[in-house]
């Protein structure tokens, strides 16, 4: 009975697994195993790649989102930032839409809501709120992930468009016990008073369309990383592939989670990633990769 539960379990898992070029993996894989964990960082999205799309049956984009559904800043800021996601959210999924003119109103949407939130009164005891209310949640498995990662002292680099940036990821990892000093975050970056008000926003706007423009180089991490020149990557939309743009890596695992619309864009993604994890499903796969490369 167990062995049939194990093989049903091992079934699903795979049944959300697709590797669209199984030789290619393969090569890639033996170039990882042969120069071990010491030339390895993993770059990684955050909001719904370490973090589940769904909880509890409704779709969770992002920590910003938790914060324009609910009445933390109040009903007009919720009622003003729902209708920016409208409108904006609409022109970043529209592949009809150019790169440039995309990136243009991601821009754009990205500026005003800052200018929003920071009008609006954010101030760090919202984010904590966010944090604690558990409308986000790791994906299964990440966790393990997470803990595998620091075991083998292996970099993770969290490169996230996040609308509460470095701050609300850095309580988020806090919270679960997992703000280990091997994690980097790469994400907005509030200004705030002595009261925990936000005042501006650090340049340069980190959106889900310029993450090929956020080079790595640019920021401290890259003295820690730069020889690491195997690289696995982690992301849910074709836009998070740019976040390796300017390294100059040796070997290169892209994994995709494509959570949803999938007959829609599959394809795309079998062009971009060399592992696509479907259905919003857990990191099953992944940890058994890492298993098999670096223990």
């Amino acid at each position: 009975m167990k062995q049939q539960k194990l093989l049903k379990h091992e079934k699903l898992r795979l049944k959300n697994v697709i590797i669209p070029d199984p030789q290619k993996l393969e090569k890639i894989k033996e170039h990882f195993k042969k120069e071990g964990n010491q030339k390895l960082h993993v770059l990684t999205d955050f909001d719904n790649t370490l973090t589940r799309a769904f909880v509890d049956g409704k779709r969770v984009p992002s920590l910003i989102s938790v914060l324009r559904d609910s009445n933390y800043l109040g009903h007009e800021y919720a009622e003003k930032a729902n209708a920016l996601y409208r409108k904006y959210h609409a022109i970043e999924t529209d592949p009809t839409i150019s790169k440039k003119e995309r990136k243009k109103a991601m821009h754009e949407w990205w500026s005003i809501h800052f200018n929003l939130l920071i009008k609006s009164g954010l101030n760090r005891k919202d984010i904590e709120k966010v944090v604690k209310s558990r409308k986000i949640k790791f994906r299964q498995g990440a966790l393990e992930f997470i803990d595998f990662l620091h075991k083998q002292n292996i970099p993770l680099i969290i490169m996230s468009s996040s609308g509460l940036g470095e701050d609300a990821i850095a309580m988020y990892l806090k919270k679960e016990n997992r703000l280990y000093n091997n994690i980097y975050i790469i994400s907005n970056k509030y200004e705030w008073d002595q009261n925990g008000n936000a005042i501006g926003v650090k340049q340069p706007i980190i959106h889900s369309m310029n993450k090929d423009e956020t080079m790595i180089q640019n920021f401290p991490v890259f003295d820690v990383v730069k020889n690491k020149k195997n690289v696995l990557l982690l992301g849910n939309n074709i836009g998070d592939v740019g976040m390796i743009e300017g390294f100059n890596y040796d070997n290169l695992i892209k994994i995709g989670f494509l959570n949803e619309k999938i007959e829609e864009n599959l394809e795309e993604f079998k062009k971009n990633f060399d592992i696509i994890i479907t259905n919003d499903s857990g990191m099953d796969y992944i940890n058994q990769l890492l298993r098999e490369l670096f223990e």
